[in-house]
């Protein structure tokens, strides 16, 4: 079997794919395997993705309220413009584009299907889409991109299930319990 490190952009299957550069082998060496993909528990604890955060500066910003009715999928992490963002686990580098609410960010999918998001960068790492990264690798660097330029600076982390449902990444930052919940369409109470 052939292997690399780099993921094909054109890979069809972006999951099988992103699975195969994280076990090595390359994407057109991968064949489906009959009945449904076995992944390994989701993640637990993760690490803080800001250098110098310490949990007790974390705010639970979940499910509050954001233009057009929706209600915020995700933490922001407040910290000065340039300041490193680390990826929290290990993974593959699966978009990484200037667009849309969240203007720069980078998504991370992680072995076990789950996608890491990091949005309003000032600025990315390195890393290409393809790119496998290691837990603590630098991807961007904080800012306000975005629907956050009148805000001030902060990385938006959200993570998504395999079937794309959204995970409130608050407990996982703060070593609680997994939970994995929508985010309500307007804040409770």
């Amino acid at each position: 079997m052939r292997c690399n490190s780099r993921l094909r952009r054109s890979a069809p299957g972006a999951l099988l794919a992103a699975m195969a550069v994280l076990t090595g082998c390359a994407t057109a060496d991968v064949q489906p395997a009959a009945g449904p993909l076995a992944l390994p528990e989701a993640p637990q604890v993760l690490p803080i993705p800001v250098d110098g955060v310490t949990r007790a500066r974390l705010s639970d910003s979940w499910g509050q309220a954001r233009d057009g009715g929706r209600g915020h999928q995700g933490i922001d992490i407040f910290a000065p413009r340039g300041t490193p963002v680390r990826s929290t686990t290990a993974g593959v580098v699966v978009d990484k584009a200037l667009r849309g609410l969240g203007g720069r960010f980078v998504s991370i999918l992680d072995a076990s299907g789950y996608r890491h998001y990091y949005a309003h960068l000032e600025d990315w790492g390195s890393q290409a889409i393809g790119d496998r990264v290691e837990a603590g690798d630098v991807i961007g660097f904080v800012g306000n991109s975005g629907n956050a330029a009148v805000s001030p600076t902060h990385l938006h982390y959200g993570i998504y299930a395999p079937d794309g449902q959204a995970i409130d990444p608050f407990p996982l930052l703060r070593g609680e319990p997994f939970v994995l919940h929508p985010a309500p369409l307007t804040p409770a109470g």
